[in-house]
């Protein structure tokens, strides 16, 4: 069992990394982020994905 969170809401995933919502659920749409819908709301999203994504626009920019 992880003691981490690793689900995090879309716009609190954003704000950890200091990047705009719309980046995240662009992320999700090209399938680059794991998340989870209810009533087909995205409403959480992987926080370690988020990571790497943003690790990735850092390593190329």
């Amino acid at each position: 069992m992880s003691l981490v969170k690793t689900w995090y809401e879309p716009q609190a995933a954003a704000d950890k990394f200091g990047i705009p919502l719309s980046r995240v659920k662009a992320w999700v749409d090209d399938g680059l982020v794991r998340f989870e819908n209810e009533e087909g709301k995205l409403v959480r999203v992987n926080i370690d994905d988020v990571r790497l994504e943003v690790e990735t626009m850092v390593r190329f920019n």
